[in-house]
């Protein structure tokens, strides 16, 4: 069995007015939440239990997994101080959840079922970081250097030349969460902790040589922080493939499927 952990404590300003009285998480695509698709995605792909980590307007999150969740277990656990921190605090709320055998899911992140299995049968190192490629990367791109496999950096302000991309899933096990747990209480204790981006853990880690790669170029995916990005999103999503039809509707959907059998 596989846990996942979804990092979905903020608001996503950047995704204003959608997110004036709801968490990004929640915002639709295609008539369904953000939170919706990955929960759905997780069980399409085997995983069995996924904890998602709450901040901003938390009772509406509780709320809708309280009715969505089926056919996942999930948990919802508060971040009282998503406000006053960057999402590395996210991360500290999350460490206790995170096991040797654990999918790390930034809550703004659309994945094809596919990426799930890939990256779960493929990934040997402790810590996997998930990469696509383009030809081009823009200053809000979170660009990857590596070395072969091998995860040699990661941020969003690297210089060319660059490998690829994180696509917000990594992946642990073998003692990757106790090493990840280990890094971000030495991050954490620098001056600036509060203030840096989970990933700088996993940069660090990096450049320890801890941290592989899997490559998923040609699966969609979508990454949402602007407006503009849900009517990508909407069309990625529909490039996505099922294995089971049931665990790609919600609970609601498949109500409303057996009032019609």
């Amino acid at each position: 069995m596989t846990n996942a952990v979804i990092l979905s404590a903020g608001q996503g300003k950047r995704l204003k007015p959608f997110t004036d009285d709801r968490p990004k998480c929640l915002v639709p695509v295609n008539g369904r939440p953000v939170l919706d698709w990955q929960l759905s995605a997780l069980a399409d792909a085997g995983v069995t239990h996924a904890t998602v980590i709450t901040g901003f307007g938390a009772g509406s999150v509780e709320a809708f997994t309280n009715i969505n969740a089926a056919p996942l277990s999930v948990e919802c656990v508060y971040n009282p101080f998503y406000a006053v921190s960057d999402n590395i605090g996210t991360l500290w709320i999350a460490r206790n959840y995170l096991t040797g055998n654990s999918l790390l899911i930034n809550g703004d992140t659309l994945i094809d079922p596919r990426i799930i299995r890939k990256v779960i049968a493929e990934a040997t190192a402790p810590v996997t970081v998930t990469i696509d490629h383009k030809e081009q990367y823009d200053s809000d791109d979170m660009k990857v250097r590596c070395n072969g496999t091998d995860l040699s950096a990661i941020g969003k302000t690297l210089e060319a030349p660059v490998d690829g991309e994180s696509i917000g899933l990594i992946r642990l096990q073998k003692d990757g969460a106790d090493i990840l747990r280990q890094t971000l209480d030495n991050v954490l204790r620098t001056p600036d902790g509060l203030r840096l981006w989970y990933l700088s853990v996993i940069d660090t880690l990096a450049k320890q040589n801890r941290v592989g790669t899997v490559s998923i170029t040609g699966l969609p995916w979508a990454e949402i922080d602007f407006p503009a990005d849900l009517t990508k999103a909407s069309k990625i999503i529909q490039q996505f493939r099922w294995n089971n039809t049931l665990r790609s509707l919600t609970k609601h959907d498949i109500a409303q499927e057996r009032q019609h059998d």
